[in-house]
């Protein structure tokens, strides 16, 4: 209780500090009339290093207090058959996230920490529906949390908010000129994603560490790797993943509180829109580098795509929650949980470093080279989970076989 209420105390107090020193930094540079240059640089580096930290610390400091909520707000994750806890466990935490992107998210612009970025007016509306769908598909998250809605009824406003989010212009287009593409091809991305990230909150840290590598890669990429950084979706990025490595403090194994649907809902949906809101192509003869938002998100996607299939070849409905998830796999090999979801961390990170590859790349057969290790690292992963899979159970029926054996030999 001590060490808690210590590290509350802290949290505090560097919380008023970060304050101060963000206005000190805005104020300086303006003063000297130089903040839209400089803020291509160090200063503007920094504040991106202490939103992280702000968010960081919001959710280190929020989600304790979530957790001794949770009981008084029905938010109690029973253990069951699918499951891999065995006791009652508060769920939730994905306020404490939500909260520790949407509070810098806010504080910072009002501050006229982002009055030096230059920016369309297009691209602050899109970034304005994206604010406002994470809010509908948190809500929707937390109201299953508590009441378990249809799968149907969420998946329609997942859909929903897509269409819109999509309407306001955060589209993908490929290089294809068809509106109508471009369109359905963002609600598709979106669905996907939100529900893959979704489909990952299966054990202790895997769908936040995850969310945490992807968040940092894609900052990485729009800052460090275009021609003209995209300050404020690296911003954004950053908050996620700032709140993130909060909520890790506490969702690490053995996890004191699960993030629920409103979280994993939430980091679903931020990196998918804010991967198309982001630039990643920005000059002629470099088009090859638009895959890399699925390198980075290629286990997500694996694990989405492999649990669909085997839930539909079992005549199951794809949203019927089981253990066919690549974690659950990995456990099935023999691996403990502990290192099954440190086994899915690194191989994001593998895919991730391919994302970061393409931009070093050419052309197209350099591309080529980098999507097919990313193919053939999952493929080797998919037969170990199911060529191994299957052999550890014909290990299992054959000793328990034996012991059939011996115990009616003892009986005779």
């Amino acid at each position: 209780m001590e060490i808690r209420w210590n590290l509350r105390v802290w949290a505090c107090v560097w919380g008023i500090r970060l304050a101060e020193t963000v206005e000190f930094l805005v104020v300086e540079s303006q003063r000297a009339g130089c903040f839209g240059v400089i803020c291509e640089g160090g200063v503007m580096g920094i504040l991106l290093g202490l939103g992280f930290l702000g968010a960081f610390l919001l959710a280190v400091v929020m989600t304790p207090l979530v957790r001794r909520a949770a009981p008084a707000l029905g938010l109690i994750d029973l253990p069951g058959d699918r499951k891999v806890h065995v006791v009652p466990t508060p769920r939730g935490g994905g306020i404490a996230i939500f909260l520790g992107v949407l509070i810098p998210a806010l504080i910072l612009p009002a501050g006229g920490v982002l009055a030096g970025v230059e920016s369309s007016p297009g691209l602050r509306v899109q970034l304005v529906a994206i604010g406002l769908g994470a809010v509908v598909l948190f809500l929707t998250g937390l109201a299953d949390d508590r009441w378990s809605l249809s799968w149907k009824l969420r998946l329609g406003l997942q859909f929903l908010v897509a269409g819109c989010v999509a309407g306001s212009g955060v589209r993908a287009t490929v290089f294809v000129s068809q509106p109508w593409f471009g369109f359905g091809l963002t609600v598709l991305w979106i669905l996907v994603l939100t529900n893959a990230m979704n489909f990952l909150d299966n054990m202790d840290g895997l769908s936040a560490g995850i969310g945490l590598i992807a968040a940092v890669l894609f900052a990485l990429i729009l800052l460090l790797m275009v021609e003209r950084a995209a300050w404020e979706v690296a911003l954004l990025l950053l908050l996620l993943a700032g709140s993130l490595c909060g909520f890790l403090v506490w969702n690490r194994p053995p996890a004191a509180i699960f993030m629920g649907d409103c979280g994993s809902n939430l980091i679903g949906f931020l990196l998918a829109t804010l991967t198309v809101a982001g630039t990643f192509y920005q000059r002629s003869g470099s088009r090859h580098v638009m895959l890399a938002p699925l390198c980075v998100m290629a286990v997500p996607l694996y694990d989405f795509c492999t649990v669909i299939l085997i839930r539909l070849l079992q005549g199951r409905s794809p949203f019927h929650g089981d253990k066919s998830h690549v974690s659950h796999r990995l456990v099935d090999l023999g691996l403990k949980p502990v290192y099954a979801v440190l086994t899915v961390h690194l191989m994001t990170m593998m895919t991730g470093a391919c994302a970061l590859l393409l931009y070093k790349v050419q052309d197209w057969v350099g591309a080529a080279i980098v999507m097919s290790v990313i193919l053939m690292v999952l493929t080797v992963v998919a037969i170990l989970e199911f060529v191994g899979r299957s052999s550890v159970g014909q290990m299992q029926g054959r000793l328990r076989r034996e012991q059939g054996v011996l115990t009616g030999s003892d009986r005779t």
